[in-house]
């Protein structure tokens, strides 16, 4: 049985590597949330804290315009909310926490990649901006779903005892 703990890490490496969260305001977005590609700095599996979590948008992007601005990274927070499945669907998680943005061009420089270069036409382009995430806690679920489960419900056999240990409320 994986303790909060294992599920936490569970959680920051399928996102490490699966990356897609959906992505929305907490409240007075109408529940809009929209898939973003997120970057992870920090390795738990290093000892590191994970966070802040960082998706690459454009300033004239939806959600970029109704997040609060306050120049620093970090300043003028909005509340956020954010969901994750991961590829094999053997994790699922709600993520919340607070969004801010930035257009620093040092943090973007070190987060920049191959694959974030793929949307834009250069490094350089004045629109490209950072949403960061601020994540303060999750709810995560992990897959329990086995073979013996489906004979466990075949065969009549109540199935919760399976997954009671397998939710986890952390703060990240």
């Amino acid at each position: 049985m994986p303790d909060n703990a294992e599920i936490k890490a569970k959680f920051w490496k399928a996102l490490k590597s699966d990356r897609t969260m959906m992505l929305g305001l907490a409240e007075g977005d109408d529940g809009h949330a929209r898939p973003m590609t997120a970057q992870v700095e920090g390795d738990p599996e290093d000892g590191e804290t994970a966070g802040p979590i960082w998706f690459f948008t454009s300033t004239d992007n939806a959600l970029y315009g109704q997040i609060g601005h306050g120049g620093a990274v970090g300043t003028s927070r909005t509340r956020a909310m954010a969901h994750f499945v991961s590829k094999g669907h053997d994790v699922w998680a709600t993520v919340h926490g607070n969004l801010s943005t930035t257009q620093d061009r040092a943090t973007i420089d070190r987060l920049w990649n191959p694959f974030v270069a793929a949307w834009y036409e250069s490094k350089d382009d004045p629109k490209i901006a950072l949403i960061r995430l601020d994540a303060e806690h999750a709810q995560i679920w992990i897959d329990a779903s086995s073979i013996v489960v489906g004979i466990k419900m075949l065969i009549g056999i109540d199935p919760k005892q399976d997954y009671k240990d397998k939710v986890a409320e952390v703060a990240l």
